[in-house]
């Protein structure tokens, strides 16, 4: 069984924020799939499904970000997922806005749901799909990934969505490797 972790922040007041990107591609995937992502487990909302003939769970904890890793080991431990099947989607300051770059592994980049998730799985060897925010500088950090996107950035995104889609359901079926080359182009 495979596990795809949308990271974000539950709650009205996050929904289109910077720091939610992990929720709303896994929210368009699943919309995609005609599903929605509406059953409570382990202070998550989460849906079984099977998807290109996999078994999937997609995920979104509701812990807040910097707590997300204790949500994804209890699902991990629950329904005995192993940790290379798992691929988190977040955020990331460090690319340009609608960049996207898949991770075999490596340290969170201070990205604190990362963090949390490599202390509570006690590995940074798990999967990553890393959607880039761009950064400005001239906004305090914290401020900035919980800000709206502006218009320019929502069009940025909304034409990553079918990418998204494919690369996740090609997660399902391919190799990481050949994943990875598939969609680490720019």
């Amino acid at each position: 069984m495979k596990l795809i972790v949308g990271l974000g922040n539950p709650g009205k007041e996050y929904e289109n924020t910077r720091h939610n990107t992990g929720f709303i591609f896994i929210d368009n995937f699943a919309k995609k799939e005609g599903i929605s992502i509406d059953k409570e487990k382990f202070n998550g909302l989460y849906k079984e499904a099977t998807i290109n003939n996999q078994k999937v769970i997609l995920l979104k904890p509701l812990s807040y970000m910097n707590l997300s890793g204790e949500v994804v080991k209890k699902y991990v431990d629950y329904f005995k997922i192993d940790i290379n099947d798992i691929l988190i989607i977040n955020d990331d300051l460090d690319m340009d806005i609608g960049k996207i770059r898949l991770r075999p592994q490596g340290s969170s980049g201070g990205h604190n749901g990362l963090k949390n998730i490599a202390l509570n799985l006690n590995t940074e060897n798990f999967k990553r799909l890393k959607i880039g925010i761009s950064n400005d500088k001239t906004i305090d950090t914290k401020d900035y990934v919980l800000g709206k996107f502006t218009k320019e950035e929502k069009e940025t995104l909304d034409n990553l969505k079918d990418t998204i889609n494919n690369l996740l359901y090609d997660f399902l079926v391919l190799d990481f490797d050949k994943l990875m080359c598939n969609y680490n182009k720019n």
